[in-house]
């Protein structure tokens, strides 16, 4: 039987005080003249409930009126959060969806409540409780603050696997990011529970076990349950491992017959036989991508197709690309750079308009402007030209303030305890210079520096500046040294590159002196020196920057000359090796230092001894800082006009977890200091009678701490080879921080 309504008349609206009675009406949906029943009553309610505006709403029919009475939900005048320490306001404000200036709405309100116990879980707060209080005000107005009882984060207490049987936990429990609580994990958040962390946990297993031959292997489940207290949290991961694959046979179809496929075969990263390695697969990928983009075939697509064996446990791969045209670059547009000059980015770029399009280029010219630090972020966007094998590339940049106020606080055994400061313009008036103004006060020196560098000079890739430095030695008080220096430096330089690798420096420089040297009597002498010099740098490492380990040679070979009609005429010869290995997962690391120089006398000119060389502290440990050829044990150093010194060196990890960068270190040390040139006359003709000028070597221990405020170095070093007027220290302590 159909329901029974009424033709409304007219709808009265009452209640209202900030809203007109016509919105009210309009929100019903009802006008005049229509037919309402019982059932539409309650629909015509939900619609004004729904709207949010309302607290209390009253729908009902007198005779042929729609009678309608609310009350209006408060304006929320202000959200505020209090009690949040462990999430910052600004984030917690993000996910709260009640506004200012909105209705009340008790069920925005509990939304808002569950996503920030979401964040808080996240973090793994699992004890938090959220409070929503209402403040009332007058002219229907009320304050909305949420209460936050954080309480304690929920750590982990252990971390399990199940189902391993190739890998121990320990060497499971290295390869994710989750880490069992500890009183001295306190600078990081990995020892507490977050749910999202566990998942790419998951992921990260699969992936070690994909690079260590285990096609097959899968986290089949992460179990996690609480401890009785709720205070710590249990996880474990149950894995299943699978057989361990090796490559089969390695094969790429080629499409382009002017791409020689030797070229494609000499980037493939593995050979048959090699242990299965996913990362291997995926830098093969990217590197035939690379080879073929380099001919000028653009956005191809390399699709590896596997053909497992089961009976030899091999995984054969055929590297099937896919065939596109010839493409070359029609335009280079540069969008985005406010301060920087064009100029200045194109030359980081090695590609031009008319160059055939090359990923690989693309993507060098994209790393080169992100090295500059110019830019916060760099987006290379190629378009295709329709109807041509032509690209535009758009090169999009979001700069960043160039400019830096450092300061530093340290320690050091020749300069004991220093504080620095400067300030740094990497990218001056746009034009890529970099102007440097830095200080430094320390126990037993004092400096001030001006530097300017003008990185492509002439608009070629050649590096050019000038550098004036004023420095007070102040070593009268630092024994083994035991003199006074004052010294004004001007100097200019040219540098570029040779090859990838090889660099060269000129430098010609004007240093004015004055010194003050027991050797040469009471008082301070002047000296003015004027020098030009060379230098050839190698340098090629392959790093690791989460271990802070490195593999490859950096080296300098150089000379200087010294005259010009300055007080004192020598030549100076010196160079230095660094040769690096890591190993063991790249978390052990072997380093091998050898260095030396030769002073020679022109003219049978003095070398005074402050421009001689000197051996011990830091250069040789075991030894104090120029303790090798004291005229006696608690004297200063004669020095020497040549040296060689050198130092093998093995860092390795300790029991505390990698991500805290504490590496021990085991090593040698060796050093040979020739004789200085005193005449014939000089009452110290007699000390070299009594000086031992064979080698010295020792050997010691130390640890390395990259700390978040810098470096810290600890040594303990034991002479095994020392001369009688050799002055010894045990112990090494430097550090040095940056803010």
């Amino acid at each position: 039987m159909p329901a029974v309504g009424a033709n409304v008349s007219r709808i009265d609206v009452s209640g209202t005080k900030r809203m007109d009675a016509e919105s009210v009406r309009i929100l019903t949906g009802v006008k005049a003249g229509d037919n309402v029943t019982s059932g539409q009553i309650n629909d015509i309610t939900k619609k004004l409930q729904d709207s949010g505006y309302f607290s209390n709403i009253n729908v009902s029919l007198s005779g042929n009126v729609l009678k309608i009475n609310v009350t209006e939900a408060p304006v929320v005048s202000v959200v505020t959060v209090e009690g949040n320490d462990e999430v910052s306001t600004d984030d917690l404000k993000k996910e709260i969806r009640l506004k200012e200036r909105s209705n009340y709405d008790e069920t925005v309100i509990g939304a808002d409540v569950q996503r920030i116990l979401t964040i808080y879980q996240r973090k793994g707060f699992f004890g938090t409780k959220v409070d929503p209080k209402r403040i009332e005000l007058e002219d229907n107005r009320v304050n909305v603050v949420y209460e936050i009882t954080e309480g304690h984060p929920t750590y982990i207490s252990d971390i399990d696997f199940t189902g391993n049987k190739h890998f121990s936990n320990r060497t499971l429990r290295g390869e994710i990011l989750s880490r069992e609580h500890a009183w001295w994990r306190f600078m990081t958040q990995f020892d507490v529970f977050d749910e999202d962390r566990i998942q790419y946990d998951a992921q990260m297993l699969r992936q070690f076990y994909m690079r260590n031959g285990y096609v097959d292997a899968n986290v089949v489940s992460t179990k996690g349950r609480f401890t009785p207290n709720r205070e710590y949290y249990s996880v474990t991961f149950d894995i299943k491992e699978g057989e361990k694959y090796d490559f089969g046979k390695l094969t790429i179809d080629n499409p382009f017959p002017d791409v020689p496929d030797e070229k494609l075969y000499d980037v493939i990263k593995m050979d048959e036989g090699d242990t299965y390695n996913i990362d291997k697969v995926d830098e093969t990928l990217s590197a035939l991508r690379g080879a073929v983009a380099d001919y000028g075939y653009a956005f191809i697509t390399v699709e590896p197709i596997p053909v497992k064996d089961d009976a030899n446990r091999t995984v054969s791969l055929q590297f099937k690309i896919e065939k596109t045209n010839r493409i070359y670059l029609n335009s280079i547009n540069i969008l985005g750079n406010v301060r920087t000059f064009d100029s200045v980015i194109e030359q980081s770029l090695p590609m031009r308009a008319g160059d055939p399009f090359s990923l690989q280029t693309i993507e060098e010219g994209r790393q080169n402007l992100m090295h500059t630090r110019y830019f916060k972020n760099v987006q290379m966007v190629p378009s295709r030209i329709s109807d041509a094998n032509m690209m535009n590339l758009d090169i999009k940049l979001e700069e960043q303030p160039t400019g830096e106020l450092s300061g530093g606080i340290g320690w050091s055994n020749i300069n004991g305890f220093m504080v620095d400061a400067g300030i740094t313009e990497n990218n001056f008036m746009g034009r890529g210079q970099i102007v440097q103004i830095k200080g430094s006060i320390a126990q037993y020196q004092k400096q001030a520096l001006f530097s300017f560098t003008e990185p492509y000079l002439f608009g070629r890739a050649l590096s050019g500046g000038f550098d004036v430095a004023y420095t007070m030695y102040d070593y009268k008080g630092l024994t083994g040294y035991d003199y006074d220096r004052d010294s004004l430096t001007v100097s200019g330089r040219l540098g570029w590159k040779l090859t990838d690798h090889w660099s060269q420096t000129m430098r010609l420089s004007a240093a004015f002196d004055q010194n003050s040297d027991p050797q040469q009597g009471s008082g301070m002498v002047h000296a003015r020196l004027y020098s030009l010099g060379t230098n050839f740098r190698y340098y090629n490492l392959d790093t690791n920057f989460e271990q802070n380990t490195h593999t490859g040679l950096v080296g300098n070979l150089g000379t200087t000359y010294t005259g010009f009609g300055g007080t004192t005429t020598y030549m100076r010869y010196y160079g230095d090796l660094t040769a690096m290995v890591k190993f063991l997962d790249d978390r052990w690391q072997l380093k091998t230092v050898i260095e030396g120089g030769y002073i020679q006398s022109l003219d049978d000119n003095y070398i005074p001894r402050v421009y001689r060389y000197f051996l011990g502290g830091e250069s040789l440990r075991g030894f104090d800082v120029a303790g090798v050829r004291r005229i006696n044990k608690n004297s200063y150093s004669l020095g020497g006009l040549w040296k060689v010194n050198g130092s093998t060196q093995l860092n390795f990890p300790v029991f505390i977890p990698d991500e805290y960068q504490v590496k021990g270190f085991v090593f040698t040390d060796y050093g040979i200091l020739g004789e200085p040139d005193i005449p014939a006359n000089h009452p110290e003709q007699d000390y070299l009678k009594d000086m031992g000028a064979g080698w010295r070597t020792s050997a010691g221990f130390g640890i390395y701490w990259n700390t978040p405020m810098g470096p810290m170095n600890f040594s303990w070093g034991w002479p095994l080879k020392i001369d009688k007027n050799d002055r010894e220290r045990r112990f090494l302590l430097s550090f040095e921080t940056q803010f």
